[in-house]
């Protein structure tokens, strides 16, 4: 699976990164909190996600304004260049009716975009996400905003990752080393501290409650119980303010799921379950064809005989992620035990013979 990477001009002339890979039909995730289109295509954090929603669909993301592959130095970072980014790249790929789907901050944009286009959308889906800002959640929340601002400021951009792993400890608390490493190098990456300030503090001002009782269409609300980013609280508000909408809460305490955790299997089941769509490579019928380009690397090393150790040190990864990557591979191809690694070596000596 690979993704095309295209430009388009935003109304106010800033140039906007976008993405598309897989095929089906569309969904456009909105950009999000520090995203680069190139890093998180390899990332340990975010490519379960984009290889969950490129099988079956047709995926389409950008980098916000600011930030990634986009323009860096802009004027306007607000609700409303944000909803005109999201029309900007929705036309340049050429999408009539799509599934919307908002992650975390991006949730506000989907809103403001679902009140005002709703013949564009045939599903809405909202994770981790709300309609007040945090300066607008009480004294308590307001403070830590202001700490969380000040700790962008003071080392945003020093080698050191002191400041910036206060974001990857509250995103991934049940991370591992590795994944917080690329965290808090993919936010010193992807815009400037100066723009992370401007950005969050338009994020901390946002109020779409009036906005959501306008929303039409069929919404799914995720949320995890145990979110350190955005309180469930905030999530329970949201799909009570949204006509249309059905509340999911999963058990996790990571704001961002990652790929060896229960609550992403039910997430993508949910999921899938509400837009319709089967997995591509369950049609192949072939359970090896279901695994990740990863995945596939790890079984393929097994498959030669070497150890976890040994396709750590092959793979430039740690143990513990080569045993996380084995673990998924188990589930899918639906093997256990003791003889659980042999079996799945077998498949996929079995799945590659001509």
């Amino acid at each position: 699976m690979r993704q095309r990477v295209g430009y388009c001009v935003a109304p106010d002339a800033v140039k906007l990164a976008y993405a598309v890979h897989g095929d089906g039909p569309p969904i456009v995730r909105v950009a999000t909190w520090m995203t680069h289109l190139e890093f998180d295509w390899e990332s340990p954090v975010w490519r379960h996600w984009l290889d969950a929603l490129g099988d079956g669909h047709t995926l389409v993301r950008y980098d916000e304004r600011g930030c990634g592959l986009s323009d860096r130095d802009v004027d306007d970072i607000s609700l409303d260049a944000w909803v005109a980014d999201l029309e900007t790249v929705v036309d340049a790929a050429g999408l009539d009716r799509f599934a919307l789907l908002g992650v975390s901050t991006g949730t506000a944009v989907a809103v403001a975009y679902a009140a005002r286009h709703p013949e564009r959308l045939t599903h809405l889906v909202l994770y981790g996400g709300y309609a007040r800002g945090r300066t607008l959640r009480g004294a308590g929340e307001r403070r830590l905003q202001e700490a969380l601002v000040a700790a962008i400021s003071a080392g945003w951009t020093d080698p050191d990752p002191t400041f910036r792993h206060l974001f990857s400890m509250l995103f991934l608390p049940a991370g591992t080393a590795e994944q917080m490493g690329w965290y808090d190098d993919m936010q010193r990456q992807s815009t400037s501290a100066a723009t992370a300030v401007r950005i969050y503090n338009a994020r901390g001002r946002l109020n779409l409650v009036d906005l959501a009782a306008q929303v039409r269409t069929r919404t799914l609300v995720v949320h995890t119980a145990g979110d350190r980013v955005v309180p469930v609280d905030e999530g329970r508000l949201l799909a009570t303010l949204l006509p249309e909408a059905r509340l999911v809460v999963l058990e996790s305490a990571n704001h961002i799921l990652l790929s060896d955790e229960p609550a992403w299997t039910s997430f993508v089941s949910e999921l899938r379950g509400f837009l319709g769509t089967e997995r591509a490579t369950a049609r192949l019928g072939v359970g090896v064809d279901e695994l990740s380009r990863r995945e596939l690397e790890v079984l393929e090393l097994v498959a030669a005989g070497l150890t976890n150790e040994a396709i750590a040190e092959r793979l430039s990864l740690s143990v513990r992620t080569v045993e996380r990557h084995l673990t998924n591979t188990y589930i899918k191809l639906r093997v256990s035990g003791k003889a659980g690694r042999a079996a799945a070596a077998a498949r996929f000596s079995e799945a590659r013979r001509p």
